[in-house]
């Protein structure tokens, strides 16, 4: 029997030269978004324990760390604040002071290294809240979906304002998308684009993050993000979020 058919497939395997010449799929640094924790109060980085090799930074060490993301070629970054425990308050405040940690954070980001990286800012309430919640709560120490959803608006306007190409909505509110395309719309952000977390399940895997942000949450978000159980839920998730980015036709439910 002819052996040909059972080598043809390989001829273009050979050599490490060939089979990147005939690569389908290639994985480049430009493909890559870098998370970047920014930590008020601190004068040098500080090594983060749940995440070897990762650090907080302070806004000095910050500008370094940009300018290397963007010698190695990388994509975009995505900034997270972290407050001074005491500047933490029940409706998370300091997302939308301006010259909160994360604001300031955008603006040295987006004035060091916007020209090379695509600078993005996770839109969440969760380091805020003295609570840990991502949203305000009510009465009964529930998350209020529609309280929430008008912090969310004002948190995505500063960060636009600050220099945030790209918002990045992390706390799984129903209509968050549409609310905070609305809001930058409204404001004259129309260029500014929305990267949904559109199907975030409740996991621990997101326990060194909640490190990293050095959260305050006692408890869980099982009532918002999703369970781990339903696949065909996230891609109704995912859908809904495609068709709020669509259209900023969006009325407050208050």
């Amino acid at each position: 029997m002819s052996v040909f058919p059972q080598v043809r497939g390989r001829r273009l395997r050979a050599t490490p030269a060939l089979r990147r010449l005939v690569a389908e799929t290639r994985l480049h640094p430009a493909d890559l978004i870098l998370p970047m924790f920014v930590r008020e109060g601190i004068t040098d980085a500080q090594p983060i324990a749940s995440m070897p090799g990762v650090v907080h930074h302070s806004l000095e060490s910050l500008k370094p760390a940009l300018a290397e993301a963007a010698e190695a070629g990388i994509g975009g970054v995505m900034l997270f604040g972290v407050p001074l425990d005491e500047k933490k308050d029940a409706v998370g405040s300091g997302a939308t002071d301006p010259d909160g940690i994360l604001n300031v954070a955008t603006r040295v980001a987006a004035s060091e290294a916007g020209d090379a990286l695509v600078v993005q800012t996770d839109l969440c309430l969760d380091e805020f809240t003295d609570h840990g919640h991502c949203g305000v709560l009510d009465a009964n120490g529930t998350v209020d979906n529609d309280a929430t959803l008008e912090r969310y608006r004002d948190m995505a306007v500063l960060h636009a304002e600050a220099g945030s190409q790209i918002i990045a909505p992390s706390g799984m509110m129903d209509g968050q998308v549409a609310a905070i395309r609305d809001a930058l719309d409204t404001n004259g952000y129309q260029d500014r684009s929305i990267l949904a977390y559109a199907a975030k399940y409740a996991s621990a895997f997101y326990g060194p993050f909640r490190e990293a942000v050095q959260s305050s949450l006692v408890g869980d978000r099982r009532t918002y993000q999703m369970d781990n159980g339903n696949r065909r839920e996230g891609r109704r998730e995912v859908a809904l979020d495609l068709e709020e980015g669509r259209t900023s036709s969006w009325s407050s439910p208050r």
